[in-house]
């Protein structure tokens, strides 16, 4: 059997990673985590229950921990941090968990506000102390703004009573248990001074020591869910005292000393949102768990498709499984996804990382769109790799069966996609202005083989959508914001779709323009024309009516995404080789390597007797 090398040799696939991997800063941003991610204690560990599962996610983190670097540096580095989820999430989702609360929740929230690299955070940077981030409570999710958690202001000792005084208010899920040593949160509450509600705040709150939970704090361990197991728990406070330094401040919040309240902003919801302003960055890193996770399973459904031998259509003859139509197309259209989403995921972290004030709100709405659709696409992506690997893809030896899993806490973490996408639909229904009627062009004489006119009619879907929804909005039931807003969201919904689908169309564009090797720019536009083909094709009757395409080009849509996907099913392992998976993780991954779990090295017959019959994997007769 042919067993593909663990080292890469084509100088395409070098170009393409780095295309996908930040260019000349590759080896800053990226270059640490892979190594670290290469080592034996990252290794997958067979048979541990849940509870030795989380203890080793918190013993990785210390070890990712002496690789960061100065880790203040790192919580205030986009790239890094970014870098950190991505290198991280295909080998240990709990640990990619832990490390995106603790360095960007809790030591990146402390970090933007006032003092913050002035107080001692030596505890927490070299993780004798553990941070966590609390803010969701029971009754109270995507609804902050209702948290009931209160800091009442102390005029006597000058400091805060924390509490909890609902059943519903008890924070929800984070990691407050006593597995990893002794933590400390950032807690969200709400300050209240002299009987009035100021606005939520953070507060930093020891909630353990060597010895145990501290006086009134109360933690009870929820049960196990889906995915890489986290020690998640309910956590409470009972009148906890905490000191004046215990307030996070800034410009949109500073208690004086008497008392009075001097803020920047006029409203409490924005003092709230200014305060978790984190978890705009934390849909970034969730969104970089994911796509580290989809490269991971495409890498491992591509190399066992090319060591998968079936029989062929004459007797005796052996044709690896990547050699159907069947097969490859479905991991083509897969790989299209992946890079599409990589450059827009890079496309926006530098956008991030260098927007104004004024630009803030647009930017946010971004990441969250971008957030929605990348997560999404992510889970679609690794469970088709799952399937494509058949039963071998059931085993978490073979790197698959937990990615799904892992991929559904991004789609719900730092916001639930469809709520977030919810908000940004009412944002952008009048606040955006996409593509105007015939800027895309007379479409007699264009081709399906042009770039730019098929992001044209992109953008055009994305207008139809808009105006649909416009539409809907303005005939809504009067005096009815709810039933108006009904009548809308599924109109404002596709918009948004479309427009993120625009947004990785345009990231992908401009990183194929950037390809030097023509070959690459070859692979990069032609995998890109794949992912335009295959967006448009729901908005074809739409595009037709509009008179955006003609009924040729309907016809000639099917046939150009297949011909396509037989141009690039040769490129298939340069592809996936330019995700740069290392070696080291690779070899631990039985199907990646040649083999399977339960058989022989490089062997497609078991020792009873059974061998696989067919063109598909996973159908076998006993012979």
């Amino acid at each position: 059997m042919a067993v593909p090398a663990l080292t890469k040799t084509h100088p395409v696939a070098d170009e393409l990673a780095q295309l996908l991997f930040e260019g000349a800063d590759r080896e800053r941003v990226h270059g640490a985590w892979r190594r670290l991610v290469s080592g034996k204690e990252f290794a997958y560990r067979p048979g541990l229950p849940p509870e030795e599962r989380t203890a080793l996610s918190y013993e990785r983190l210390r070890l990712l921990n002496d690789a960061a670097g100065d880790p203040v540096e790192l919580a205030a580095d986009p790239y890094r941090l970014a870098g950190l989820h991505e290198w991280t999430g295909p080998v240990d989702g709990g640990l990619t968990t832990l490390a995106s609360i603790h360095y960007n929740l809790f030591l990146g929230s402390v970090l933007d506000h006032d003092g913050g690299r002035d107080r001692d955070l030596s505890a927490f940077t070299s993780l004798r102390r553990t941070g966590t981030f609390l803010c969701t409570e029971l009754e109270h999710g995507n609804d902050v703004a209702s948290m009931e958690t209160v800091a009442v202001f102390d005029r006597a000792t000058g400091g805060f009573h924390l509490t909890t005084p609902t059943p519903g208010a008890r924070k929800f899920m984070p990691n407050t248990s006593l597995t990893g040593g002794p933590k400390t949160a950032v807690v969200a509450a709400r300050l209240v001074v002299d009987g009035e509600d100021q606005g939520t705040f953070l507060f930093l709150t020891p909630l353990s020591d060597e010895s145990g939970h501290l006086p009134g704090v109360r933690v009870r361990p929820l049960p196990q869910r889906t995915g890489t197991p986290v020690d998640h728990c309910l956590t409470s406070f009972d009148r906890v005292w905490l000191p004046r330094e215990a307030l996070l401040e800034a410009e949109h919040g500073r208690l004086g000393a008497d008392g009075t309240l001097a803020s920047s902003l006029g409203n409490r919801r924005k003092r709230l949102l200014r305060s978790i302003n984190r978890v705009t960055m934390g849909k970034l890193c969730m969104s970089a768990g994911t796509l580290g996770m989809s490269r991971a399973a495409l890498t491992i459904a591509v190399r066992y498709a090319h060591s998968r031998f079936l029989a062929g259509p004459k007797a005796g003859d052996r044709i690896p499984l990547a050699a159907h139509r069947s097969h490859h197309g479905r991991l083509l259209h897969a790989l299209a996804t992946a890079y599409a989403m990589t450059f827009l995921h890079r496309s926006l972290v530098s956008r991030f990382a260098v927007h104004a004030e004024e630009d803030r709100a647009e930017v946010e709405r971004e990441v969250a769109v971008a957030k929605g659709w990348i997560t999404w696409q992510a889970r679609a992506i690794t469970t088709e790799c799952r399937e494509r690997c058949g039963a071998q893809g059931l085993f978490p030896a073979n790197g698959l069966a937990d990615l799904p899993l892992n991929i559904e806490g991004g789609i719900t973490a730092e916001g639930d996609n469809l709520v977030i996408w919810v908000k940004a639909a009412s944002e952008m229904v009048f606040g955006h202005q996409g593509v105007r009627a015939g800027e895309s062009g007379d479409p007699e004489g264009r081709e399906l083989t042009e770039l730019p006119f098929l992001r044209d009619l992109l953008a055009e879907a994305e207008r139809i959508w808009q105006d649909r929804a416009r539409t809907a909005l303005r005939e809504g039931p009067s005096g009815d914001p709810v039933g108006r807003w009904n009548a809308t969201s599924d109109a404002a919904l596709e918009m948004v779709s479309a427009h993120a689908r625009l947004q990785a169309a345009d990231a992908f564009l401009a990183a194929a323009a950037r390809a030097e090797d023509p070959r690459a720019g070859f692979l990069m536009r032609s995998l890109c024309r794949l992912f335009l083909l295959r967006q448009l094709g729901e908005h074809t009757g739409d595009l037709l009516a509009e008179g955006r395409l003609t009924p040729d080009h309907v016809r000639a849509l099917p046939k150009a995404v297949d011909t396509l996907v037989g141009e690039l099913a040769p490129h298939l392992m340069t592809l996936v080789d330019a995700f740069d998976l290392p070696a080291e993780v690779l070899s631990g991954i039985p199907i990646a390597s040649g083999g399977s779990v339960g058989g022989d090295e490089g062997g497609d017959e078991s020792e009873d007797g059974w061998e696989e019959a067919g063109v598909g994997a996973g159908v076998s007769v006993r012979v």
